[in-house]
């Protein structure tokens, strides 16, 4: 609707400056007629003395025509063309606040979705059988019951994981860093053994104050868990899984993000003709493409946000002429979030 305005004003405009033209035309014509049919008086003498009078004022009607017309399009021109200006600029606001909200809400689903990884994360640190599985893994003990425990850990994970599908995996290291037990040994078979240490994940995980804390790596591909585009979320896990407890290992959650990105960036509704324009995205805080419905430059291109001059939200339009609509996490609940943005880029409507 505001486009069918503008363009209206657009067509009002075209047609106005087009027939005050003619009008000129036709005051033009009739000027030049006039002239000649007193100059045709002049030659008949007496005769035509009347007809000369007429022909004058016939010139002085044109004369008029043409000034009125001419001070017509002097004056209505800058207003129509002004009207069209400010109906495109209420254009650009009205989408751009459209685009905006959406973007809100895209980045609003996300993190509602990774508020619940980390509660999930700091809630299973203290499941017995992981807890159990690392003091087993402890220095001095039992390498049989340490097999055992970690058996039971591993079976654990499995049940865990058949419940919660949106994870790839969960592993469960020492305090070293060697990962002792995983959920899904069926499909990621060469997990057990592999050493985390020099993981931001896993330092950052022991290093924590309390079991109340997490930590959230970068969303990143994983090598282990096939190549597959990762969030992970980590916490210590703690001697009798005690909030306090002594640091005894760690858990690793890796939440499936492609999927569950994809089908939020692709589930916005626009109509047929605005989904081919327009690309939804979800940005990190240093503007990486994390996810794009059109699946271009994820992970590898950094959105250009230059024109949100540092804002939390709103939108501009961008040196392409595309319409940008953008949000920042607000954080959900206890979740405080990670400084993404929801963007949507949309390009002009043509024709």
């Amino acid at each position: 609707m505001p486009e069918r305005v503008v363009r209206i004003a657009e067509e009002v405009s075209a047609l106005t400056k087009a027939r005050l033209r003619e009008v000129a035309g036709v005051a033009a014509t009739t000027k030049i007629l006039a002239i000649n049919a007193d100059i045709e008086a002049g030659r008949a003498g007496a005769a035509g003395a009347g007809f000369g009078v007429v022909a004058k004022e016939v010139g002085a009607v044109a004369d008029t025509v043409h000034h009125l017309s001419s001070t017509l399009n002097q004056q209505l021109a800058p207003l129509v063309d002004e009207l069209a200006s400010l109906g495109a600029d209420l254009v650009q606001q009205v989408r751009g606040s459209r685009l905006a909200d959406l973007a809100l809400n895209a980045v609003e689903l996300i993190d509602r979705n990774l508020y619940e990884r980390s509660c999930d994360v700091r809630w299973w640190a203290t499941d017995s059988a992981i807890v159990d599985a690392c003091e087993a893994a402890g220095a001095g003990s039992d390498g049989a019951e340490a097999a055992r425990a970690a058996a039971y850990a591993a079976q654990r994970l499995g049940v865990i994981l058949s419940s919660y599908t949106v994870y790839l995996d969960l592993w469960v290291t020492d305090v070293h860093g060697r990962v002792i037990a995983h959920g899904r040994p069926e499909r990621f078979a060469s997990v057990v053994g592999t050493d985390v240490s020099h993981e931001p994940w896993f330092r950052n995980a022991v290093a924590t104050s309390s079991g109340a804390d997490y930590v959230v790596d970068d969303v990143t591909t994983n090598p282990a868990l096939a190549g597959a585009t990762v969030a992970t979320y980590a916490t210590a896990v703690r001697a009798g899984g005690q909030e306090r407890g002594e640091v005894i290992g760690a858990l690793g959650i890796f939440f499936d993000f492609a999927p569950q990105a994809h089908d939020i960036v692709t589930g916005i509704r626009f109509s047929a003709e605005e989904r081919d324009r327009t690309r939804v995205m979800l940005v990190d805080a240093d503007h990486r493409v994390l996810a794009s419905s059109d699946g271009r430059g994820i992970l590898t291109e950094r959105f250009d946000l230059t024109g949100a001059g540092g804002g939390t939200g709103g939108s501009f339009t961008a040196r392409s002429g595309e319409v940008v609509g953008y949000a920042q996490t607000p954080g959900y609940e206890t979740y405080r979030g990670l400084g993404w943005y929801g963007v949507i880029a949309q390009r002009p409507q043509t024709g």
